[in-house]
């Protein structure tokens, strides 16, 4: 899947002023990419490695 097709979302928690990351989930991966440089591409991660991203932001691991 390329990632002109990919279901793209934004956080809920973004403002609108681009400084944010648009995240596509498939069932054997995660996307992530930077709103302000689309073109440059997109990371990619298995599932368990980003649950366990988002657990960390979460818990507060990485604060504010």
């Amino acid at each position: 899947m390329d990632s002109m097709t990919l279901p793209w979302a934004v956080s809920t928690y973004s403002t609108g002023n681009g400084a944010c990351v648009e995240v596509a989930r498939t069932a054997t991966a995660a996307h992530f990419r930077d709103t302000k440089d689309r073109e440059r591409g997109a990371a990619v991660v298995e599932p368990a490695a980003w649950g366990a991203f988002l657990g960390a932001v979460k818990s507060g691991e990485f604060g504010a």
